[in-house]
């Protein structure tokens, strides 16, 4: 007589099939554990410029055609190429950078702005765990708020003085001085100003504008390449 209590063995290909899923999992969160936790240094004057410059471009189209995901997704992608951010890792980063952004967006003072800068700390404090080089965290911070204040109020400053600003937040970030990074700030500021144009402009978010703000941001982040390779000789 069947006991009503006894419960089915199993087969062998269900055993399997469960130790396969339960052994992928643990793999799966000892990957995010390693990736999240065990230090990892490079140098930041080792990146793939074309691709930061295709990723930007990207990050930027996506902003205009208001896709956060994707954006997201693109953000945490450029923080790999050009931070060398582990995969876990660099989505944490990128939602440190897009929280320091959206507290920023909200702002419509220098006071309401700086509200921006506790995060905009902690996301440099991090990128500075994983570079071999040195610098100034907090005042690279500084300087990257204070370039988005000068591309945020274009009513009171110009894109020469933008280019100004992020010439200094890159001789900061890279610990060079200010003069070696001019080419760079002018076609970097260069591109926001098309992006800004294509962005404002009724019919100008055309193909062949993207490809326009593309080339330029190629042109901008092979220069600045060029130049923090230039200190090691690269």
């Amino acid at each position: 007589m069947k006991n009503p209590l006894s419960r089915p063995v199993p087969s062998q290909q269900t055993v399997s099939k469960r130790l396969f899923w339960r052994t992928a999992l643990v793999a799966f969160l000892l990957w995010i554990t390693i990736d999240v936790v065990v230090p990892r240094q490079h140098s930041i004057r080792q990146f793939d410029a074309r691709e930061v410059a295709r990723l930007e471009t990207a990050m930027w189209r996506s902003y205009y055609d208001k896709n956060p995901a994707l954006l997201f997704w693109q953000l945490a992608g450029g923080l790999r190429q050009q931070f060398h951010a582990p995969f876990w890792r660099s989505f944490g980063l990128a939602f440190l950078a897009t929280k320091a952004a959206f507290v920023f967006k909200k702002g419509h003072s220098r006071a309401d702005y700086q509200q921006a800068m506790p995060d905009l700390i902690t996301y440099y404090e991090a990128i500075q765990k994983l570079t071999v080089e040195r610098f100034d965290v907090q005042k690279v911070a500084a300087l990257e708020l204070e370039w988005w204040i000068v591309h945020r109020q274009r009513d009171q400053y110009s894109y020469a003085d933008l280019a100004a600003a992020l010439e200094k937040t890159s001789a900061a970030l890279y610990n060079q001085p200010v003069s070696s990074f001019s080419a760079y700030a002018a076609l970097r500021a260069n591109a926001m100003r098309l992006c800004d144009e294509t962005g404002h402009k009724p019919g100008a978010t055309t193909e062949a504008s993207w490809q326009q703000i593309e080339q330029e941001l190629d042109l901008a982040w092979s220069t600045l390449h060029t130049a923090v390779r230039q200190v090691n000789g690269g």
